[in-house]
């Protein structure tokens, strides 16, 4: 069965740190580029972070507080937040996409993330 399972959301004070994971199953995951989004309600979800084979990038907002990674043995990818803001507070998708097939994005449940101000 295709799956990602996000884990690791929570409740954390401004300054404080979490890390996120994203287990995926079904796939060939070290070819995917794997992603996480956030989502406020009302608002579009915006892409975090991405990282394809050791190549990452990271929207400006986070670069410098949180660092994408992923275990290729472990089907997992993270996200370490660092230095957390009540702006992070969101939901937090894991993305998945095969770059040899167009259409083949997978996306998660989501993980809440709050930071209170």
């Amino acid at each position: 069965q295709v799956q990602l399972v996000e884990s690791g959301g929570g409740v954390v004070e401004p300054g404080g740190s979490l890390r996120l994971s994203c287990a995926a199953a079904g796939i060939i995951f070290r070819i995917y580029t794997m992603g996480w989004y956030r989502q406020v309600a009302g608002h579009p979800r915006e892409l975090v972070a991405t990282i394809t084979g050791g190549t990452t990038q990271y929207t400006d907002s986070v670069k410098g507080r949180f660092t994408i990674s992923r275990d290729n043995a472990k089907n997992t990818v993270y996200l370490q937040m660092n230095n957390l803001k009540p702006e992070d507070t969101a939901v937090y998708y894991c993305n998945a996409v095969n770059p040899y097939m167009a259409g083949s994005a997978l996306w998660g449940r989501g993980t809440q993330v709050t930071v209170p101000s």
